[in-house]
């Protein structure tokens, strides 16, 4: 029921088939009393030509001369049948021979009824019966009860067939309406569906703005959303600068300040100090610049490219080490997002393999086609060094927090990666590696 074209159907459909039951109704009834009456006039007609033809016998009694007798009456279970009875006599058609039948009881003196019953076993009649007094038959002072019957099962079929064809008639208009509807409303939400792709592609970076062309209705939404799309970048980039300024602001100052510390016991405190309030600067800038918003019309980022970068960076930063860094990068592995963002993010997590490892360290990175966009790319960067214990998993990506006091560093690297990572929607996760040592796992923005 998320889709709206889903519930306009649902919302057709249903009065739909509630219209097309009560006109199946409908026409069924008018169809029924119409059959009915049909039965009743022609029970009428037999009627009146028996009561005509019959003559009076000379044994007594009345029956219809053979050559006006209808053909019908005259064959065996043939569908009309005929009975003239009174207290003394009795005249049953020949279309009647070898049948179980009762045409009811003798009726008084101008009597009439109209009853169903069932001749044999499986034949259904509808049966008139009148009470008529002859003024020249002093032999039957109660008259003669004359019986018509017809059988149902010309009618019963015929109602069989009219009602599956009018179900076969009103189903199939109701699929051809709903399918007409369902072309309508694809064509109609077709401008809906547009939007929707190109915010797609605006979230994957294949595109920056959404297109023009649309309807009156979303052309306003279409140009809103492009305003806000503008303007998120113009202040990311505004706050990146701004931040930018600061941190270059506040160098000059905190320089002085250590180049004005007396004595070594003390400078080598307050250094440690000023040194850590720099790097806490550090953090909390790149982390409010790390908007989180890069996925609003921002080109892809190839990782492989700023893996190769910082591999380069890495060799000859631990050129002292016999370090091996492997790069395992699938083709078309792209980060949806900042550059910068991306190159800190890989930056703090190689390089700190890089510290803690033996000599090994390996990058492996590929897209996940059926995943969100938020978390289709897959990082594991991990390395052959002692581990981390899973009791410190969660604690070393706190700020401030080291795994072991006496290496160097003031603790914000993982930090800052966790901050970045979480602002993009995204995920770290921590866990041991084949290689011996830690695994950081990191689902980002990608395609």
């Amino acid at each position: 029921m998320h889709s709206l074209s889903r519930r306009l159907l649902i919302s057709i459909a249903v009065p739909l088939a509630l219209f097309s039951g009560v006109m199946i109704w409908v026409l069924d009834s008018g169809f029924r009393a119409l059959s009915q009456r049909s039965l009743e006039e022609l029970l009428d007609r037999q009627m009146v030509a028996l009561v005509a033809s019959v003559e009076p016998q000379p044994e007594g009694g009345y029956a219809p001369a053979p050559q006006t007798l209808d053909t019908r009456l005259g064959t065996p279970r043939s569908g009309l049948y005929a009975q003239i009875r009174s207290q003394h006599h009795l005249w049953r058609s020949p279309s009647t021979a070898g049948l179980a039948s009762n045409f009811g009881p003798l009726l008084n003196r101008g009597g009439r009824s109209v009853s169903y019953s069932t001749f044999g076993q499986h034949n259904r009649v509808a049966i008139e019966s009148r009470a008529i007094q002859f003024a020249d038959d002093p032999q039957e002072p109660q008259g003669f009860t004359f019986s018509v019957a017809v059988s149902l099962t010309p009618f019963e079929e015929q109602l069989s067939r009219f009602r599956q064809e009018l179900l076969g008639w009103f189903l199939g208009l109701t699929a051809l309406l709903l399918a007409v509807l369902g072309v309508l409303l694809r064509w109609v939400l077709g401008p809906v569906r547009r939007m929707e792709r190109e915010i797609h592609e605006v979230e994957e970076g294949r595109s920056d703005t959404i297109g023009g062309g649309y309807p009156r209705e979303l052309t306003g939404v279409a140009v809103n959303l492009n305003a806000l799309l503008a303007g998120e970048r113009k202040r990311v980039a505004r706050y990146r600068d701004t931040l930018g300024n600061l941190a270059h602001s506040l160098k000059t100052p905190l320089a002085v300040m250590r180049a004005s510390l007396p004595g070594d016991a003390a400078r080598g405190t307050i250094s440690a100090e000023i040194d850590r309030m720099a790097g806490i600067i550090e953090h909390q800038m790149n982390r409010a610049a790390a908007s989180g918003g890069a996925l609003i019309g921002q080109a892809p980022v190839d990782l492989a490219q700023v893996a190769v970068e910082l591999r380069g960076a890495l060799l000859r930063v631990y050129a002292h080490k016999d370090l091996s860094l492997e790069l395992d990068v699938a083709p078309g592995s792209l980060f949806v997002g900042d550059r910068g963002d991306l190159t800190e993010v890989l930056g703090n997590l190689l390089d700190n393999a890089c510290k803690w490892c033996r000599g090994r360290v390996r990058l492996t990175a590929r897209s996940e086609e059926g995943a969100h966009v938020r978390v289709r790319l897959l990082v594991a960067i991990e390395d052959d060094g002692p581990g981390i214990p899973e009791a410190d998993r969660p604690r070393v990506l706190q700020r401030g927090v080291r795994a072991d006091e006496n290496v160097p560093g003031h603790g914000l690297g993982l930090a800052m990666v966790r901050d970045t990572v979480e602002l993009y929607g995204g995920r770290l996760e921590v866990d041991a590696s084949p290689l011996g040592g830690a695994r950081f796992t990191l689902r980002l923005p990608g395609r």
